[in-house]
C-alpha cells in the first residue's frame, strides 16, 4: 500500500511544485499578466513541437502502440461531448456561458498536465502510447471546440478554416514528423537530437510554471454554480464512468495511464484562449482552467492510487 502511495504522489508532487513556483512568479510580480500570456503563447509554438517530436522520435517502445486504446479515446470523447451538450443546454441559458463549459468539461489538459504523470511513472522514453493518444485526441478537441464555440455564437463552422489551424499546430507538426521520422528510420545529427531533446524537456516545467503564475481566485465571482458543475464534471464523473469502463475492457499499463492522464487531466490551457477569441465567456473559461487545475492536484492523485491499487498499472 505505501509503495502504491510513493508511486502516485512521486507521479503528481513534482507538478504541484511547479504549479506552485508559477504562484510565486505571480505572488511576487516576477512577470505581469501581459507578459504571461506571451510566454504561454511562445511555449506553445516554440516547445510543444520538439516535445512531440521527442516523445514519438525518442521513444524505446514505439513497437508498443495499442491502437484499440486510442480508438476508445477517440470515441469516449465523442460520447461525453454527445451526453454533455444537451446536459449544459437544460441547466444552462446564456449561450456564452454553454459553449464555454461544455468545451472546459470535455476537453482536458493532457500535454501540460496528463504527459508529466505518464512521463514520472513509465519515464521520458517509454510513453510513446501516450503521445500517439495525443496525436490523435488533441486535434479532436480542437475540431469539436470549434464547432461547439461557433454553434453557440450562431456562426458557421467552415471546415476548411478548421483544415488550416490543425494544419498550423505545432502539436499537429511535432507529432507528423516525429511519426514519419521514426517510421522511415532517419538518424538525426547528434547535434540536432540534443537541442530538440532539451526543447521538448524544458516544456512541460515551463508551462507548468506559466499556469501557476495565471491562477487568480478573483475570476469565481458570479460563476460559483458553474464551477461547481465543470469541476464535478471534469474531475470526477468523467474519470469515473472512462475509466472504469477502460478497466473493464481490459486495458492495463501505459495502454491504462495513458486513458488516464487523458480523463483525469483538468481543463485545456488553450480553451480559455480559444473562448475569447470566439465570443464565448472567456472569463468563465478562465476560471474553468484555474479551479479544475487546482482540484486536479488531489483528484489526480486519488485516481491514480485508487486504480493502482486495484493492479491496472
Amino acid at each position: 500500500m505505501f509503495s502504491n502511495f510513493m508511486v502516485c504522489l512521486n507521479a503528481v508532487l513534482p507538478i504541484f511544485i511547479l504549479i506552485f513556483i508559477g504562484g510565486c512568479v505571480r505572488r511576487f510580480k516576477l512577470l505581469s499578466q501581459e507578459e504571461v500570456r506571451r510566454v504561454n503563447r511562445f511555449v506553445f509554438l516554440v516547445f510543444f513541437g520538439p516535445l512531440m517530436f521527442e516523445n514519438i522520435y525518442g521513444s524505446s517502445h514505439t513497437g508498443h502502440i495499442n491502437m484499440s486504446a486510442v480508438v476508445y479515446a477517440f470515441v469516449f470523447v465523442l460520447a461525453e461531448i454527445a451526453v454533455i451538450t444537451p446536459a449544459v443546454m437544460a441547466i444552462e441559458k446564456d449561450n456564452k456561458k454553454r459553449g464555454a463549459m461544455i468545451q472546459a468539461m470535455y476537453r482536458s489538459n493532457y500535454i501540460i498536465m496528463g504527459l508529466p504523470v505518464a512521463m514520472n511513472i513509465f519515464g521520458k522514453g517509454n510513453v510513446a502510447m501516450t503521445t500517439v493518444m495525443i496525436s490523435v485526441i488533441v486535434p479532436l478537441y480542437n475540431v469539436m471546440a470549434v464547432m461547439i464555440l461557433e454553434t453557440f455564437r450562431g456562426g458557421h463552422v467552415s471546415p476548411i478554416s478548421v483544415i488550416k489551424k490543425l494544419a498550423r499546430n505545432p502539436i499537429i507538426i511535432g507529432a507528423v514528423f516525429g511519426a514519419l521520422a521514426t517510421a522511415a528510420d532517419i538518424k538525426l545529427p547528434m547535434a540536432v537530437d540534443t537541442v530538440l531533446s532539451d526543447m521538448g524537456s524544458a516544456c512541460t516545467p515551463i508551462a507548468l510554471i506559466i499556469l501557476g503564475a495565471s491562477f487568480s481566485f478573483e475570476r469565481i465571482r458570479g460563476y460559483a454554480k458553474n464551477l461547481t458543475i465543470v469541476v464535478v464534471t471534469r474531475l470526477v464523473i468523467v474519470p469515473a464512468v472512462g475509466l472504469t469502463i477502460a478497466a473493464l475492457i481490459g486495458f492495463r499499463g501505459i495502454d491504462f495511464i495513458s486513458l488516464l492522464a487523458m480523463m483525469t487531466a483538468p481543463s485545456a490551457v488553450s480553451s480559455y484562449t480559444m473562448a475569447d477569441a470566439m465570443d464565448s465567456d472567456g472569463a468563465l473559461a478562465g476560471a474553468a482552467v484555474i479551479f479544475t487545475s487546482g482540484f486536479s492536484l488531489m483528484t489526480m492523485f486519488l485516481w491514480l492510487f485508487i486504480f493502482k491499487n486495484l493492479g491496472m498499472f
